[in-house]
């Protein structure tokens, strides 16, 4: 099988990689092909700004390895690149080629090619090139794909006119959105999920010679043009060279109205014509087809009317233009009806097949353009974290979202999609948004008033970028804090976490829904249903996790109390959906075993739906279905039949549909269970108002207000309330303006850091990701004049320093990617250890810990004069500089136990053994001093907190067990002993289940133990 017509060596090979395009200089008709990557040793595995080949997946262990392997049937010389992959989430490799170079010139190419070594697997491998911008990773991706469907070697050719923009890579500059092949910068391979698998391929190369098309296209300003009845749609048809330069040679387009939905003559007047782009036409000219529609004054769906083009002398448009005529005249459409009859209405006229569409979730990636939404009636798409359009701005968001929404038009009905991102903590997929502290910061505040202007904030920056859903808030109890999960959670305790639940009403409004059709307030989800932060570690059979997704092993007392009790806080607060857990539920004495939550039909159905009397819909979180035992039409069906009413199914949402529709065509899901489904769904987007708003637009008017002073001044003022000052020695905080400071620590001036995961990515990164200031930033602004010095690893002289501020913790990690044995722990970095270590013994210093859980520092907390829990305060380190020079209070409570070693986890308020480094709702505070008085201040307390309690009174409650607390924290020190922590800790949880003067009773007790 070896190919010998063209044998290179590394040394030619290397010269001729930049000049790519030169075979094409020989005059041939068609060119040599020109060697990309021959696999024999001349390209080294390395990434920018060298070249080489690299690997990447969704988790740790997603990428694939690699090998340059000698093989006797190698189709090119002695070598092929060979792999081995096992990809749960995404994975593939890249050859990105030198970025200190000039990009490479394909342009005189038709296309490029490669061989694979088969192995009949059916899968779709796709495969990418990269364009333009600074360099590979810089670049825009154009992606095409091939199915693996024969067995051994294979030459796959992919002409240039098969790759398609990827609309979901976010490039970062020079981009053009045009495949012009004269700045090439390598190629990507993304290999198939699900099941482990080999490859090996070889010989990459360019071949044939430029199709002329490529640098002259035709283009239509839509796909879909939807016109009131009796109207006239202007269909506008351009032209677009390469280079914007002016025509070369004519291009004629001839158009016809034909098929479609609509009859000619009856419903429009047909059309039929041709006309010419003349040679030297600027590009970018535009012709307008003029298609009239007729009134008939009878009620009806939706039309279309294809626009078919034949181009002549250019690239035709990749799609057919629609004209289609709106839908009026039906019940469905009537504004002044009641949400329940409209849904009625418009449900007993669809098919099953539309119905299953509205019940599919897409990733937007998946859909490409959008021509899928039509076809397969689609009722909902997502972004996946980082999943952003280019560039990622506000205004591109609506746009992209506009452009879905008018696929959507061409359906019967017009069902408007909804559109749903996980905005955890801020829209934190835009760039420039106002990040909030994650929900763990949240809890730390005691502030249900901060939670709910979160969510406004939230809801606000969201919905003004068209995105009406949004999949939060996270309502878990986190009960390990091993979790890499933990800092989605309000807390561990129950009551906390409900009390936080005023962060729905921010995002929805009212708790009727009807603020859900205002332009600031989003759809909300209570996820992830039923016990996520319950799983034991060592449980997670996904991937390299440890503990995410794992199973939930609780008696029944154990998960009312804990992990069901904030969902029907939800549900009573009008939460609009909730999203399973990956998890499963092992409820101890039922001998049932484990369950995939997703499909728990006694707690979705059973407890959620009918119990708690939940009247939103279902939505499944990502690919989990996937997840469940049997095969793909048995994971559909038992998951439907458990409840879920709407499914994610990022890139599977063709086998979803079709495999619904089957299971209800063959009687194992229930017409009546669909209906329920759709009908959930509908009242939703009837709430929301999306029917209204599918004409018009995205109302951007809002976008203004993104990252706004207003909005940063509600996220600062959360920042500082969710700082918590563990230890005071000394009174070294607040900071005095006059005092010399010495800053270091790897957190002290990286926002990337400091926001955590879920921030413009999935899992975050280091660095300046997004805009906002970093805790060192802050502290200048606070003490402008004021020597501060900062050396991020405190390698600076640290002679003549009044304080040291040392701030340490975490980098970005989310999800089981984040969880402790997942190549995570809950030590400080060798590098944190030495700075706390060199700053600590040179002066006074305080330790800050920005991470999204508690960090072991028992070893070094004698040499600490203050210790401070940052927790992930988001975009606005402005707010921690406020509790440091004292600009407002520290306040903060602990919102979960700080453990002294590892050994200690599993460690919870209400346990019976409990010795922490710190307790639960443990936090001094600068706001005001201690009473004094002793245990007869504490009996009056007693006296006090009765009285509230009886009279229902919260304010008067939370202020007199407040003073019980400092009282007692004060008398108590850094000497935290069991026989203090127990007693403090349950005084916090009866605080939060309104219980003011058994509280007291219990601080009263931790008083008399210190």
């Amino acid at each position: 099988m070896r190919r010998t017509a063209l044998l290179v060596s590394a040394a030619l090979l290397t010269g001729l990689l930049p000049l790519a395009s030169a075979g094409a200089a020989t005059g041939a008709e068609e060119p040599p092909p020109v060697p990309v990557d021959r696999f024999e040793g001349e390209v080294p595995f390395a990434s920018q700004p060298a070249e080489g080949l690299f690997t990447w997946g969704g988790d740790s262990d997603d990428p694939p390895e690699l090998e340059l392997a000698a093989r006797d049937d190698a189709p090119e010389g002695d070598k092929v690149l060979s792999g081995t992959y096992d990809i749960s989430g995404y994975g593939g490799f890249t050859h990105d080629f030198a970025a200190n170079e000039p990009g490479h010139d394909w342009s005189a190419h038709k296309g490029i090619r490669f061989w694979w070594d088969g192995k009949n697997t059916g899968k779709r491998v796709n495969f990418e090139i990269k364009d333009g911008g600074a360099n590979g990773e810089a670049s825009e991706l154009w992606t095409a794909s091939f199915t693996d469907e024969w067995t051994g070697w294979h030459q796959v050719e992919i002409p240039f006119t098969d790759f398609a923009y990827r609309t979901d890579y976010q490039p970062v500059g020079g981009i053009d959105q045009n495949l012009g092949l004269t700045e090439m910068w390598g190629y990507a391979l993304t290999l198939p999920t699900g099941t482990p698998g080999t490859f090996a391929m070889d010989a990459v190369e360019l071949y044939g010679k430029a199709d002329p098309a490529l640098t002259t296209k035709v283009l239509t300003g839509s796909s879909v043009y939807p016109v009131k009845e009796g109207d006239t749609a202007g269909v506008r048809i351009s032209v677009a060279t390469t280079g914007s330069a002016p025509l070369a040679e004519p291009v004629t387009v001839a158009y016809e109205s034909a098929g479609g939905s609509a009859d000619a003559g009856t419903d429009y007047a047909p059309v039929k014509g041709e006309f010419t782009f003349p040679a030297g036409t600027a590009s970018g000219a535009t012709h307008t087809v003029s298609v009239p529609t007729l009134k008939d004054k009878t009620a009806e769906p939706a039309e279309t009317i294809p626009l078919k083009l034949t181009v002549t002398g250019a690239k035709a448009p990749a799609e057919t233009p629609q004209v289609v005529i709106d839908a009026h005249g039906l019940p469905y459409l009537d504004t002044k009806l009641p949400v329940k009859r409209r849904v009625a209405d418009l449900l007993s006229r669809m098919s099953l097949e539309e119905k299953a569409g509205q019940m599919t979730q897409a990733e937007r990636n998946a859909v490409g353009t959008g021509g899928d939404i039509a076809a397969y009636d689609l009722g909902s798409l997502l972004s996946g974290g980082g999943s952003t359009p280019t560039p990622n701005t506000a205004a591109a968001w609506a746009k992209m979202i506009d452009g879905f929404q008018l696929r959507a038009q061409a359906t019967r009905f017009q069902i408007p999609l909804i559109y749903g991102v996980d905005a955890v903590h801020g829209h934190n997929n835009l760039v420039g948004a106002t990040v909030l502290p994650h929900n763990i910061g949240l809890g730390a505040t005691r502030d249900p008033g901060t939670a709910e202007k979160a969510g406004a904030v939230t809801a606000a920056e969201v919905r003004a970028t068209g995105i009406p859903w949004d999949f939060a808030p996270c309502l878990c109890v986190t009960r390990d804090e091993r979790w890499g999960r933990s800092y989605e959670s309000f807390g561990e305790d129950p009551a906390l976490v409900k009390q936080m639940e005023t962060v729905v009403q921010g995002l929805q409004g009212a708790r009727d829904g009807k603020d859900l059709d205002r332009d600031d307030k989003v759809l909300a989800t209570a996820k992830h249903f039923v016990g996520d932060g319950g799983t034991e570690y060592g449980s997670s059979t996904t991937g390299s996790y440890t503990i995410d997704q794992g199973v939930t092993k609780v008696t029944r007392q154990e998960l009312e109390a804990v992990h069901l009790a904030p969902f029907q806080e939800a549900v009573d607060r009008g939460v609009g959906t909730v999203m399973p857990s990956y998890s499963s539920l092992d409820i101890i004495g039922d001998d049932e075993g484990p369950v995939k939550m997703h499909a728990d039909a006694a707690m979705i159905n059973g407890v959620l739906k009918d119990r708690m009397g939940f009247d939103g819909f279902v939505i499944s979180d990502w690919q989990a279905i996937d997840q469940l035992p049997g095969d793909y039409a048995s994971d559909v069906r038992t998951s439907v039949n458990a409840g879920l009413d709407m499914i994610m199914v990022p890139s599977a949402y063709k086998d979803f549909r079709t495999t619904l529709i089957d299971e209800v065509k063959a009687g194992r899901i229930s017409g009546k269970r669909i209906d329920d489904a759709v009908s959930r769904i509908l009242t939703q987007k009837f709430k929301l108002g999306l029917f209204e708003k599918r004409s018009v637009g995205t109302d951007t008017s809002g976008a203004a207000a993104i990252g706004s002073a207003g909005h940063r001044a509600v996220a600062r003022t959360a920042a500082a309330e969710s700082q918590v000052l563990l230890k005071n020695a000394g009174g070294v905080l607040p900071l005095k303006k006059s005092q010399k400071v010495y800053v270091a620590g790897s957190n002290a001036d990286d926002i990337g850091n400091q926001t955590g995961g879920w921030t413009v990515t999935w899992q975050g990164s280091s660095g300046k990701i997004t805009d906002g200031t970093t805790v060192l930033e802050g502290m200048k602004k606070a003490a402008p004049g004021a020597t501060i010095s900062y050396s991020k690893d405190a390698s600076a002289p640290t002679e003549g320093y009044d304080v040291g501020v040392v701030v340490v913790g975490e980098t970005p990690y989310a999800e089981g990617i984040g969880d402790v044995g997942n190549g995570n722990d809950l030590e400080l970095t060798p590098a944190d250890q030495a700075a706390v270590d060199k700053v600590c013994g040179a002066m006074k210093c305080a330790v800050l810990i920005v991470s999204g859980r508690p960090q072991l520092i028992g070893d070094r907390l004698d040499d600490i004069d203050a210790l401070v829990a940052s927790w992930l305060p988001g975009t606005e380190g402005d707010g921690v500089a406020d509790v440091l020079y004292g600009a407002k209070p520290f306040t903060g409570q602990l919102p979960v136990t700080w453990p002294k070693s590892l050994a200690q986890l599993p460690i919870n308020v209400g346990d019976t053994a409990y010795d922490p480094q710190f307790p639960f709702g443990w936090g001094l505070t600068t706001l005001r001093t201690p009473p004094g008085g002793g245990t007869l201040t504490l009996k009056a307390l007693a006296l006090a907190a009765a009285a509230a309690q009886k009279a229902g009174s919260a304010e008067a409650g939370r202020a007199v067990v407040g003073k019980a607390r400092l009282l007692v924290q004060q008398k108590v020190g850094q000497d935290i002993t069991p026989t203090v922590a127990k007693p403090f800790a349950d005084a916090d949880h009866l605080l939060l289940s309104g219980r003011y003067a058994d509280a007291v009773a219990k601080l009263t007790e931790a008083y008399r133990a210190a």
